[in-house]
C-alpha cells in the first residue's frame, strides 16, 4: 500500500440514520488504525474532526486534509470518503442542512479554536436527544454560531476532471516523493507538454509545480504529526534538503515544522 493509499484498509461503520433526531448529532469515534470509508453522501452536513490523529476527506473536487485543530466542513449531499490515520480520536457533528445553509456547496478545511474545540467536546457529551428549548439546546447554537466564524485555510488539492491529469495526480499523491517534471509525465500520458500544462492550470487553477508543492507540504503534516524527524519528512516528501522544506513550509503555513511538531505534542497532552 502506498503512503497516501487508502487500498484494502478496514472500513468504517457508517451509521444508517433516515433523520438526525436532532439538528445537531455527535459522534464519537476511537480509531487505533488506518481506517476508511466506502464512498457516501447523506442529506445533512458533516464536521469532521479529530482530536489527535489526522483526517483524509476525498471527494471528485479535491483532497482535503486536518491535522488537529483542524476541521472538515462537508456539505449535504456530496459523496465524499473520510481516511484516518492510525490513533485518531474522531468526533464527528451532523448538522441539519437548514442550519448551515451559509456554508458553500464543496468542503471547506476550517481552523478549530480552543472556544470551538471545547464546544464539541461539550456538545459530545450531550444525550442524544437534548433538550432543545433549554440549556443544552443553546449550547448547540452557540457551537453552530462558532463553526460560522471559523476560518477557512488552505489546507486542500484540487483535483482535475481530465482522466489523463487523475492519473497523473494519483501517482504523485500515492508518492510524493517522485521526482519527474512536466517533459516525463507528457511523455507517460501521450500530451504534449504545452497542453498538460494548459489543462492543468485549466482543472485545478494552479501550475503543475504551485500544484505538485502543495501536495508535498499537506503530505507532510500526518508525518510530523506522528513525530517523524523533520529531516526525513523532508526526505519523503520529495524535498533534496531540510532548509528548503523549511523555507517552503514556513512560506505556506506561516510557522515551522518544528512548531508543528511541538503543537501536535501540546494538543496530545490537552
Amino acid at each position: 500500500m502506498s503512503r497516501n493509499g487508502h487500498s484494502n484498509l478496514p472500513q468504517r461503520h457508517i451509521p444508517v440514520m433516515e433523520a438526525l433526531p436532532r439538528p445537531l448529532f455527535a459522534r464519537s469515534e476511537s480509531l487505533p488504525e488506518r481506517t476508511t470509508t466506502p464512498r457516501h453522501s447523506h442529506p445533512w452536513a458533516q464536521l469532521s474532526y479529530a482530536t489527535s490523529g489526522v483526517l483524509r476527506v476525498h471527494t471528485d473536487a479535491g483532497r482535503f486534509l486536518a491535522p488537529p485543530q483542524r476541521a472538515i466542513l462537508i456539505p449535504p449531499g456530496l459523496l465524499h470518503e473520510v481516511i484516518s490515520s492510525p490513533h485518531t480520536e474522531m468526533r464527528s457533528l451532523y448538522i441539519d442542512y437548514r442550519a448551515v445553509a451559509w456554508a458553500p456547496a464543496h468542503c471547506q478545511v476550517l481552523a478549530v479554536s480552543p472556544l470551538l474545540r471545547e464546544l464539541i467536546r461539550a456538545f459530545g457529551e450531550l444525550p442524544v436527544e437534548y433538550d432543545q428549548r433549554g440549556a443544552d439546546g443553546r449550547l448547540a447554537t452557540v457551537l453552530l454560531d462558532q463553526l460560522q466564524a471559523a476560518p477557512e485555510i488552505g489546507y486542500s488539492l484540487p483535483w482535475p476532471r481530465d482522466p489523463r491529469l487523475r492519473e497523473l495526480c494519483e501517482a504523485l499523491y500515492a508518492a510524493p516523493d517522485i521526482p519527474f517534471g512536466l517533459a516525463h509525465w507528457s511523455a507517460r500520458l501521450g500530451v504534449a507538454e504545452k497542453t498538460l500544462t494548459r489543462q492543468f492550470q485549466r482543472d485545478t487553477g494552479l501550475s503543475f509545480r504551485a500544484w505538485r508543492q502543495r501536495l508535498r507540504l499537506l503530505s507532510a503534516l500526518p508525518l510530523l504529526e506522528q513525530g517523524q524527524p523533520v529531516t526525513d519528512v523532508a526526505l519523503a516528501c520529495g524535498y533534496e534538503s531540510t532548509s528548503a522544506f523549511i523555507a517552503a513550509f514556513g512560506l505556506h503555513f506561516g510557522y515551522t515544522p518544528g512548531n508543528r511538531l511541538n503543537a501536535s505534542v501540546r494538543s496530545a497532552n490537552s
